[in-house]
């Protein structure tokens, strides 16, 4: 990159970090110190404002850079990733979004606590959202560390590693000091300024191909190196029946994960009632799906106009496939067009990562403050506020996902999300179905559901080739992976279910009807909802 890229892009980087620090400054001012303000904003955002917010939350840097980078390294098995995002946000628009919103107050807990015994299902809901939302953040890190490293020529793992660390801090900040109000906005903020990115881009490549996106199509194929197979399914998951079956479990952790992701239930508490958190699930997928059908069109872009070896030299995993195209597309290296838009898409998916990694460990610290320390705490023991508790606690996952983002900065981002999505389909999802919906189900069926997915999920990442055993996995020069498959969700998601619906039936505990029956009306009716 010139001097010119690399000044204007940390211009832009820093007006936009300027712009979203005032405003998390501004809101610490105007704000209340009660937990319903700092976990919920109060309460207060409309419908519209929420959407955005939650696609704010929702549009990743692996939506932005690692679902078009995969496109344009595998085609059509890429783009499996861009369907299994969207389609996911039906399951939550049908079965979680109203109900969730009539159960709880701040977290996941909060629903499956309102039937159970109270303590031990707070630690093991608090245990699986932590898990899951650091193996999210990780994910952000390792964008935000692919992009300076563009930035500055690819060449200074310094460079990348003090980028890692300076997200971490700023996410702390932005947590620690104005909470869920502050982190809405920058969401919102950042919402418009992804969608006008993307439009602008995906106008672009079109434009390039007079509007044929056969054209395109065929571009891309042909220098892709795979001919038609480029656009056809098994070029990533059908070489085999260990790959296939990648595909499928990778399916499912992307459809049944979203609904389980702890900074996703945490957005429906931010609006007064379960009517307007279903309108802002509409509003949400309208702009969602619109984003990701136009990641399609950038990753094929780039493809044809820059081609996957080219994208492949400069980061292995694709996650540098979107700035590369904007260069291009605005008139190719050394030009003052090219190095313009390079700049502007490289401040947006910076911006993307920073507004979702406050989202996420927001909803972290909550868990760990709300769920966890309000559980453990001795009752005689001095008993600091959960929002102090929940300040701290950002500190302390910031500096986790700093230290997992410098260790798996090689790996695609969007790859790494999917891990994440399989830990919360497998440890979240089923507890939180079985709570709305079973009427039998019972405290022990609750704890052994979460324990029983979040485990053999965690267990199976750790022996498969994610972490050893190949060239592109955490430690390749050891192998110790004993599961053949890189998503575990095809198996941990079945056992998360299974072992809820044992631990419920082997129970001496009656189950409570009566405060079944509560939450039941409370969550179809929003009578007595928070």
């Amino acid at each position: 990159m010139t001097a010119n890229h690399q000044t204007l892009a940390l211009v832009l980087f820093s007006v936009f970090i300027a712009v979203t620090l005032g405003i998390t400054t501004w809101v610490s001012r105007n704000r209340r110190g009660s937990a319903e303000e700092f976990y919920a904003g109060g309460r207060l955002f409309s419908p519209l404002e929420n959407g955005f917010a939650i696609a704010g939350d929702y549009m990743s840097a692996a939506s932005f850079l690692g679902i078009s980078g995969l496109i344009a390294l595998y085609g059509y098995d890429g783009m499996l990733y861009s369907v299994g995002f969207l389609v996911a946000w039906l399951v939550v628009l049908l079965l979680v979004a109203e109900l969730v919103r009539n159960c709880g107050r701040f977290t996941l807990a909060d629903v499956v606590a309102a039937r159970m015994a109270e303590r031990p299902v707070r630690i093991a809901a608090g245990t699986s959202s932590v898990a899951v939302s650091v193996l999210y953040l990780v994910a952000q890190m390792v964008g935000a560390g692919s992009l300076v490293a563009l930035l500055l020529g690819g060449t200074s793992e310094a460079a990348r590693s003090w980028t890692v660390i300076g997200v971490g801090a700023l996410m702390v900040i932005y947590v620690s000091l104005g909470g869920m109000r502050a982190t809405t906005w920058i969401q919102i903020v950042k919402a418009v300024l992804l969608m006008a990115g993307t439009i602008a881009l995906t106008v672009l490549v079109l434009l390039r191909f007079h509007g044929d996106v056969n054209s395109l199509l065929s571009t891309a194929a042909e220098r892709s190196g795979h001919g038609l197979d480029f656009l056809a399914p098994g070029l990533r998951y059908g070489g085999d029946w260990t790959s296939r079956l990648d595909f499928i479990s990778l399916g499912l952790a992307l459809v049944l994960g979203t609904a389980g992701l702890p900074h996703i239930l945490s957005r429906f508490y931010t609006v007064p009632t379960a009517r307007a958190a279903r309108r802002s699930v509409v509003w949400s997928i309208g702009l969602i799906g619109s984003f990701y059908l136009m990641t399609i069109v950038l990753g094929f872009g780039a493809a044809a106009l820059i081609g996957p070896d080219e994208v492949r030299a400069s980061n292995a995993s694709g996650n540098t496939a979107v700035p590369l195209l904007a260069l291009d597309l605005g008139g190719g290296a050394g030009s003052t067009g090219g190095t313009v838009l390079f700049a502007i898409v490289a401040a947006v998916a910076f911006a993307t990562i920073l507004a979702v990694v406050a989202g996420i460990t927001l909803a972290s610290s909550a868990s760990v403050a709300h769920d966890l320390y309000a559980s453990l705490r001795r009752r005689h023991a001095k008993q600091y506020s959960e929002v102090a508790v929940a300040r701290v606690a950002a500190a302390g996952i910031g500096a986790a996902a700093i230290g997992l983002g410098l260790l798996a900065r090689d790996l695609n981002v969007a790859f790494l999300v999917g891990l994440a999505f399989a830990v919360a389909a497998s440890a979240n999802l089923p507890v939180l179905l079985y709570s709305l919906f079973w009427r039998r189900f019972t405290t022990r069926g609750a704890v052994w559901s979460v324990y029983g997915g979040l485990i053999p999920a965690v267990l199976l990442v750790l022996v498969s080739p994610v972490v050893s055993g190949s060239p592109e996995s955490l430690f390749p020069g050891v192998d110790f992976h004993l599961f053949p498959l890189q998503n575990p969700g095809a198996v941990s998601i079945p056992l998360g279910f299974l072992a809820g619906w044992i631990g419920t039936v082997t129970s001496t505990e009656p189950s409570d009807e009566a405060r079944h029956a509560e939450t039941e009306v409370r969550s179809l009716t929003g009578a007595g909802a928070a």
